[in-house]
């Protein structure tokens, strides 16, 4: 998210899509690593480049937000069955996820509920409380981890633990991101209430170093999100697959550890 207008990749010709160059080596955590069943990868993988087309598209400050909510909604068209349009109304990533949920049985809602949320990120810049954020990760995190479990098979009993994973992981990645997403975008994921309280405005985020109010509301967050990190260590235990068992867990250990890194480091230097 650190890129300019003008180093954005224009959309790519012939389709909506708009992509960043950025892939699954670049996050924080694997996606679809071998771990995954062999069979199953290739779907983990097309929802991962549908979810990342879909980012691209909310994150790509070329466009207008009336731009980028089109664009979304017609992945989402598209992957509900409509037939591609005129060129540059076409969507590769949404036509794979289309044919992987009819190979798979999957529900189509976890992916619309990701298109819900970079629908918000075309059009909201600011996030009033925690229980705010934590409903934006209702759409943006959770149906991550809900889509590879119904992809496993597993028990309903799994998603609880899984959303607070999901959610653990996306407030992280918008600590560790807050600068770079104020300055390329102006968004601001960090709770308003919480700077308000904390004697901060958005304009901290433009320091070159977190100045002491700013790192108490960063020190809050990660309290907050070590707590979603304990309730997902339920999870591996829950989880029937073996290869998801031993990711569930890495993944919840690699949550621990980058708090644990933003803890210890100021995500604004």
């Amino acid at each position: 998210m650190t890129a300019l207008a003008a180093e954005t990749p224009p959309p790519q010709e012939g389709t909506l899509e708009t992509p960043s160059g950025k892939g699954r080596s670049g996050e924080n955590f694997p996606v679809g690593s071998w771990l995954i069943r062999r069979d199953l990868r290739p779907h983990v993988h097309a929802f991962y480049r549908f979810a990342r087309n879909a980012d691209d598209i909310a994150d790509n400050p070329a466009l207008t937000p009336d731009d980028k909510v089109r664009r979304l909604d017609r992945m989402a068209a598209i992957l509900d069955g409509a037939a591609f349009g005129p060129p540059g109304e076409d969507s590769p990533a949404a036509l794979a996820m289309r044919q992987s949920l009819a190979e798979t049985g999957v529900t189509a809602q976890h992916c619309h509920d990701v298109l819900h949320a970079f629908r918000l990120d075309a059009t909201k810049l600011r996030y009033r409380n925690w229980d705010d954020l934590m409903g934006y990760c209702r759409y943006s995190a959770s149906p991550v981890g809900r889509q590879l479990l119904d992809l496993h098979g597993e028990s309903r009993d799994t998603w609880p633990p899984s959303d607070a994973l999901c959610s653990a992981l996306q407030v992280l990645n918008h600590l560790q991101d807050c600068a770079a997403d104020y300055h390329a975008l102006d968004r601001v994921y960090l709770p308003l209430d919480d700077l308000g309280a904390a004697g901060c405005t958005v304009e901290a985020l433009a320091a070159p170093v977190a100045v002491p109010g700013l790192r108490r509301v960063i020190d809050s967050l990660l309290d907050r999100t070590e707590a979603l990190i304990a309730t997902a260590r339920d999870l591996p235990p829950r989880v029937a697959a073996r290869g998801l068992r031993w990711e569930s867990a890495v993944i919840v250990a690699l949550a621990g550890r980058l708090a644990l890194r933003l803890r210890r480091g100021d995500p604004l230097a």
